[in-house]
């Protein structure tokens, strides 16, 4: 593929950059990312994914814009209100790049819909702010062999962990076993959160989603990265895969579709 002079402007930097160059960009640009949720993890995912050119990214959320939200969701404004987030923010993104081909399902993601939906789509970001729907999405990558990339936050703390379809790795459930029970643990809805912890934490998902389509770089496989932002102390914790896994054991008990 040849670049036009626009997107040879646009892109400067990254081609400047020795681990992406005009190589990496065409594979950003041919590559694609699907983000599961537009609120403070999504919007600073899907705003990088965005910039940095990768030509197909979708969005999937079934909520609508609340004023709540604009304290730490960045992709959409005061005068999207009571709009769905989907449609506020593929607007939004494709003001910022319109080379940018942006996909929207304004659905809650369940056991019946997420294998059709991931199908397409290189790379996944859990962008998402609810347990049950975080192992929904391991447990599908992992049936699906699907590489994605895990992000939570909490007051002023956040972590992340990328899983990829490869022998010895481990998945989200063999870190965190089930889902808490409903209820034990408090939503941001109840205790707060600082609006720049997932703005962080969602641009670190971002960065796992570019380095797996461009090949720059070490992922974050096997490895939980933990941020407090009170400290400003980020932690990396090794993981290694559990062999009686429910997922991704010798002996699987849970599959999706």
């Amino acid at each position: 593929m040849e670049f036009t002079a626009e997107q040879r402007e646009r892109f400067a930097r990254n081609f400047l950059l020795e681990e992406i160059g005009e190589e990496g960009q065409k594979k950003l640009m041919n590559g694609s990312v699907l983000v599961i949720g537009a609120g403070g993890l999504g919007s600073p995912a899907a705003f990088y994914l965005t910039a940095a050119g990768v030509g197909h990214i979708g969005i999937a959320d079934a909520d609508v814009v609340e004023l709540s939200n604009l304290q730490r969701q960045i992709l959409h404004s005061t005068k999207e209100l009571g709009r769905p987030k989907v449609e506020s923010a593929k607007e939004t993104l494709t003001e910022f790049n319109p080379d940018v081909k942006i996909t929207t399902y304004q659905d809650y993601i369940t056991e019946e819909n997420i294998l059709d939906i991931i199908k397409d789509y290189d790379f996944v970001i859990d962008a998402t702010d609810n347990f049950p729907t975080k192992f929904l999405i391991n447990d599908a990558c992992v049936t699906a062999k699907k590489p994605f990339c895990h992000g939570g936050i909490f007051r002023f703390s956040g972590q992340l962990m990328t899983y990829l379809p490869e022998e010895n790795v481990p998945c989200y459930r063999c870190v965190f076993k089930n889902p808490p029970e409903k209820g034990s643990i408090p939503m941001g809805n109840q205790v707060g959160v600082l609006g720049a912890v997932p703005g962080v934490i969602g641009s670190l998902q971002a960065i796992e989603a570019i380095k797996f389509l461009t090949g720059a770089g070490e992922l974050l496989v096997g490895t939980l990265v933990s941020y407090d932002a009170l400290t400003n102390d980020f932690r990396k914790l090794k993981l290694p895969k559990d062999d009686s896994c429910a997922v991704c054991g010798k002996h699987p008990t849970i599959k999706i579709g």
